[in-house]
């Protein structure tokens, strides 16, 4: 996946689907584990499928019918994406983005103790 290319709610839930299963998936099996409640018809479902293997962010591959499979690995995904993240709102830093979240107060006590043993055995391994 190129790094700019921009994955919507909905392709993300195809592609959690994806990268939660052991095997490739078709397009009747990607949408029986997705939640029920949304009510997405199969035409949506192969939309957002279709959209995103033209953004190389799955491929395809025909058997008796087509099979996805994910381009990357979740965790590099998130990395990409927490990376443009503090690019976009934080001018490349994860000084201001510690920050933002410090004085937004979402971090608890507890998230701040446990993200600082995170960065001391971090640096130990350094």
């Amino acid at each position: 996946m190129e790094k700019k290319t921009t994955v919507s709610d909905a392709e993300l839930e195809i592609l959690e689907t994806l990268w939660s299963a052991d095997r490739a998936l078709n397009a009747g099996e990607i949408r029986s584990c997705l939640d029920p409640g949304k009510g997405w018809e199969r035409t949506t479902v192969l939309t957002l499928i279709q959209r995103l293997v033209k953004k190389k962010v799955i491929r395809q591959e025909k058997r008796e019918v087509y099979y996805y499979f994910p381009c990357m690995r979740r965790d590099d995904y998130v990395r990409a994406q927490t990376k443009n993240f503090v690019d976009k709102f934080f001018a490349g830093s994860s000084r201001n983005l510690a920050a933002a979240l410090v004085n937004s107060e979402a971090l608890t006590k507890e998230d701040i103790e446990e993200l600082r043993s995170f960065f001391n055995r971090k640096e130990e391994l350094q």
